[in-house]
């Protein structure tokens, strides 16, 4: 797709935070796929990971941005966005992805392991937010779908992380009912355990494949979710066939969300 479908009907252009980390690329590959251009945003790596994308011709322009960007910092977040506004003059979709899960008890959890967690995972997608709601006010739409977690439901081994994605739930709805006279939509995907680069760091490699194992056999369909199980669902929502879908949790879990603690 070009950058126009029509003389005057521009592609859309989706923002998506961690866009550099395996889920974030993934999410991009299935909206590349679906028309979009797309911002990777992350704290590091946002430009390579834009270069592995093959830039189209100077006649249909670029359909790749990577901007390096820190999602609690405020400034940065805003001079981000205002990038992507220079760059396409628009903002359709928002995919809140960034996030971290450090592994600790509520025993030995420090202060600024739990303020850091939800600073990333919960602040960062207020943040982005906010500073695409003026240009969805000047489009007349938009739409937001942060990533969750099936552990808001049913809880984690880290109470940071599933505080953050309990807490993202709750603000998505908020979201909802605050920006849907702008014509905004807003969404959480909740997947269940995936094999990313994030996840490889809960252990050492015997660990995460006993972790994995557990999730496949806690699944009713015996198997894991995939980065493009999850990256489908996003772009569902961000699609014209789900712009009455709004304050909803979509589970991207295999059935796990019904499942009891798997720690």
């Amino acid at each position: 797709m070009s950058d126009s479908t029509a003389d005057t009907v521009p592609a859309p252009v989706a923002i998506v935070t961690g866009g550099a980390g395996g889920m974030g690329l993934a999410i991009a590959t299935v909206l590349l796929g679906d028309g979009f251009r797309v911002a990777l945003l992350d704290r590091r790596g946002a430009q390579e990971a834009a270069a592995m994308f093959p830039e189209t011709g100077e006649a249909t322009g670029r359909r790749v941005l990577g901007v390096e960007v820190d999602v609690t910092d405020e400034g940065a977040v805003r001079a981000a966005v205002a990038q992507v506004d220079v760059t396409w003059g628009r903002v359709d979709a928002l995919v809140n992805n960034a996030g971290i899960e450090p592994q600790h008890s509520l025993e030995s959890i420090e202060a600024g392991t739990w303020r850091v967690t939800l600073d990333v995972n919960l602040t960062g997608p207020a943040l982005m937010i906010k500073h695409c709601i003026p240009l969805w006010r000047r489009q007349g739409g938009g739409r937001v779908v942060s990533i969750g977690s099936r552990v808001w439901l049913g809880g984690g081994a880290t109470a940071s992380y599933s505080a953050s994605k309990a807490g993202l739930v709750g603000m998505t709805r908020t979201a909802c009912r605050e920006l849907g006279a702008l014509g905004v939509t807003a969404n959480v995907v909740a997947p269940s355990f995936v094999r990313t680069p994030l996840n490889a760091e809960k252990g050492d490699a015997e660990f995460v494949n006993a972790y994995a194992d557990r999730f496949a056999a806690a699944s009713p369909l015996g198997r894991l979710v995939e980065p493009v199980d999850v990256a489908n669902a996003v772009a569902f929502l961000l699609s014209d066939r789900a712009r009455n879908i709004t304050g909803e949790t979509v589970h991207v879990a295999a059935g796990t969300q019904l499942a009891p603690f798997i720690h």
